[in-house]
């Protein structure tokens, strides 16, 4: 089995240099997060790598996607931990699963790799916004609007609900908010700064994935969604865009 566990900007090099070598069907686990936009259409990673390598002439792979909340020094240090992976084909997923388990890293398995590759990229964005607020009940308040908005997200591109509400979306949305990157420069937006300057001065070598995904579908997001059925995604998509102060449009949640 090959692990691709590179940042989102470097998926299409990764893809690109694995064609090169790849002669067989070996499993590919791709643990990357994110999203793309290819000819006016969302793609999830695992069918940008698909595309790379038919490009490149190799028709014959087998990508699967993992997804869930695992903070990898907590993994590192043997910390129960329970992911999702998923392949097209419940068998593949099955038998990399057997490959990877282990007593303390627990592994569940779907077939809706759309949906848990849309989970894993998109609450990063939301991860952010929850983490601008240090009060509870305000976070409280972002974190149930992320939840009905990654439904609608999801279901727009074909993904199922019930993957929000497991492991890839609330369950790794809950680690993000609480202990991640995102939520850490949220925290910077939060207190009033703007996503450039808390970039540069806070967080210069640190990648943060939802902005980057921000600045990746954020134009085309806009174009397909209001802020009456995305106010939270829209308030922070146009914070980083438009790099402005984060204002949150409290009045359109549901």
């Amino acid at each position: 089995m090959i692990v691709v566990a590179v940042s989102s900007k470097g998926i299409e090099w990764v893809s690109n240099e694995l064609s090169k070598v790849l002669k067989s069907n070996i499993p590919i686990l791709l643990l990357t997060k994110g999203l793309a936009i290819n000819n006016n259409n969302y793609e999830i990673l695992v069918h940008k790598v698909e595309r790379i390598f038919k490009k490149n002439g190799t028709n014959n792979i087998n990508i699967s996607a993992a997804a869930g909340p695992c903070l990898a020094r907590e993994l590192s240090n043997r910390i129960h931990t329970s992911v999702i992976f998923a392949n097209s084909d419940i068998n593949v997923a099955n038998q990399i699963k057997k490959l990877a388990s282990t007593d303390y890293y627990h592994i569940f398995t779907s077939t809706d790799v759309i949906g848990i590759e849309v989970c894993a990229a998109i609450k990063n964005i939301f991860a952010m916004v929850t983490g601008s607020s240090k009060k509870l009940n305000a976070a409280a308040s972002l974190f149930q609007q992320s939840i009905n908005e990654m439904i609608i997200f999801n279901e727009k591109l074909k993904g199922k609900k019930e993957t929000v509400t497991g492991l890839a979306g609330v369950g790794d949305l809950f680690v993000s908010v609480t202990g991640g990157r995102n939520s850490q420069m949220g925290a910077y937006l939060g207190q009033g700064m703007k996503f450039h300057e808390a970039k540069k001065m806070k967080m210069p070598n640190i990648t943060v994935e939802g902005a980057d995904l921000a600045l990746e579908i954020g134009t085309k997001v806009k174009s397909d969604f209001d802020s009456k059925s995305l106010p939270l995604m829209i308030s922070m998509i146009d914070a980083i865009l438009e790099d402005k102060i984060l204002k949150i449009d409290w009045e359109n949640f549901k």
